[in-house]
C-alpha cells in the first residue's frame, strides 16, 4: 500500500498486518494493533525482516497488542535484490537510517514509540538511544561482543542510554553468555531477561524440553509486559 508521509498515522491505526511503501522513505511493515504500545524494530546483520526469527518474534509481540514496525536497511535491500551477500555499512550509517524512520514515525503518531532490534539492529537502536531521548528499548539477543572475542565489548555507549531498556538474552548466546554478561556493569535502567539454555536465536538445548517457539513466546510476553509497565510508570 502506497502512503504519503502525512497519512501514515491514519494508515497505521486502521491497518493490521500491512506492507506500506512510504513516500520518500521506502517499505515499512506494520504487524498488530498498538493497543499496548508501538515498537520500531530493526533486523540483524545477516538476515532481514523475512527471517524466521523476525517473523516469529514480531508475530508473538503483535499477539500481545504491541504494534511492531519493521524496515530494512539499504544494504539488506540490496542483498534481497541481487542475491549477493554483503556486510553492513559502518554503524553511524545505520544509526542515521534508523533515526530517519524514527523521526518520521514520532512526527506522525501519538503516544510512545519504542525502539529495538534483533542483534545488530538492537545495538543500532541502543546507539541511537545514546544520542537522543527515546521512550524505551527492546533488544532480542544483544551482541555484547563478537563470537569468540569476549574482550571486544560493545558497552561504551550504554552509560548514555537513560531510557528503560529490556535485553532478552539466551544463556548460551555466543555474543554474550550468562556467565560473561553477569560480570559487566550495566546501567540500572537496563533489565536482562535470560532465556533458559538458549542460543542467539533463542533455540534451547533439547534437554530442556522446550522449543524455540516456546522461548520466543516467553520473550514476547516479557517484552509486552515491560513496555506496558514502563509506559504507565512514565
Amino acid at each position: 500500500m502506497k502512503v504519503a508521509e502525512n497519512r501514515l498515522a491514519d494508515a497505521l491505526q486502521q491497518c493490521g498486518d500491512t506492507d506500506f511503501l512510504v513516500a520518500n522513505h521506502g517499505f515499512l511493515r506494520a504487524c498488530g494493533r498498538p493497543r499496548g504500545g508501538r515498537l520500531l524494530f530493526a533486523h540483524g546483520a545477516g538476515a532481514g525482516t523475512g527471517s524466521p526469527f523476525m517473523r516469529q518474534f514480531v508475530a508473538a509481540l503483535a499477539e500481545h497488542d504491541i504494534q511492531v514496525l519493521t524496515f530494512e536497511f539499504a544494504y539488506m535491500q540490496r542483498i534481497s535484490e541481487t542475491g549477493r551477500r554483503r556486510p553492513p555499512p559502518p554503524a553511524a550509517t545505520l544509526v542515521a537510517a534508523f533515526a530517519r524512520w524514527y523521526e518520521l514515525i514520532v512526527s506522525q503518531v501519538k503516544g510512545p514509540v519504542w525502539l529495538g532490534g534483533k542483534s545488530m539492529g538492537g545495538r543500532i537502536a541502543s546507539l541511537l538511544a545514546a544520542q537522543r531521548a527515546v521512550d524505551g528499548l527492546v533488544i532480542a539477543g544483544y551482541p555484547f561482543h563478537p563470537p569468540r572475542s569476549p574482550e571486544k565489548q560493545r558497552l561504551a555507549h550504554w552509560p548514555s542510554v537513560d531510557c528503560p531498556a529490556l535485553i532478552l538474552q539466551g544463556e548460551r548466546d555466543p555474543f554474550g553468555t550468562y556467565a560473561e554478561v553477569m560480570t559487566y556493569s550495566l546501567p540500572a535502567n537496563v533489565t536482562l531477561k535470560w532465556l533458559r539454555q538458549a542460543d542467539h536465536d533463542f533455540v534451547p538445548r533439547q534437554v530442556t524440553g522446550l522449543s524455540q517457539q516456546n522461548l520466543i513466546d516467553e520473550a514476547a510476553r516479557c517484552a509486552a509486559c515491560f513496555v506496558r509497565a514502563e509506559g504507565r510508570a512514565r
